[in-house]
């Protein structure tokens, strides 16, 4: 590790412990040349698939267009932050599970549905009408009725 202050290219780690995230480590450096001590945080680098959009363009997945999504779907509903931020992760793990490079755009756009479906009814109805793009109040109405016998055979 380069040593920012003499631009050293060695230094040797003096202490290592888990970060406060717990998703990181987080190292205590001494330069070998000059003596100065430093941390460097280690990460894990997750790479997440490039999505394939509709009209075939492909672009690198994008957590902020996903939380966007949770958003304006649970938008006055009792749905909390971290609610929302542990159902994307939910999502993002089971995406990487997959090992995929690419994926289709519409397999996010499922996994999201599904989530919120778990979470708020109302949410799940606003973010399945947008998605979808029901051409008429019959697809809608389907929708809700396929949506209430889940809902009803969870209450069972």
């Amino acid at each position: 590790m380069k040593c920012p202050f003499c631009q050293h290219p060695d230094s040797k780690v003096i202490d290592s412990r888990v970060g406060r995230d717990g998703a990181s480590i987080r190292r205590r450096r001494e330069c070998e040349i000059c003596q100065k001590r430093f941390t460097t945080y280690e990460t894990i680098e997750e790479t997440l698939p490039f999505i394939i959009k509709k009209d075939g363009r492909r672009e690198p997945y994008d957590r902020n267009k996903v939380i966007s999504g949770f958003q304006k779907a649970c938008e006055k509903r009792p749905v909390s932050v971290e609610s929302i931020e542990q159902a994307v992760a939910d999502i993002e793990g089971k995406i990487m599970e997959m090992g995929e490079k690419e994926i289709p755009a519409a397999l996010v756009g499922e996994k999201l549905m599904a989530a919120l479906k778990e979470l708020d009814d109302v949410a799940y109805v606003r973010f399945a009408s947008v998605y979808r793009s029901f051409k008429d109040i019959g697809e809608f109405v389907d929708l809700i009725r396929h949506h209430e016998g889940g809902a009803k055979a969870k209450e069972k």
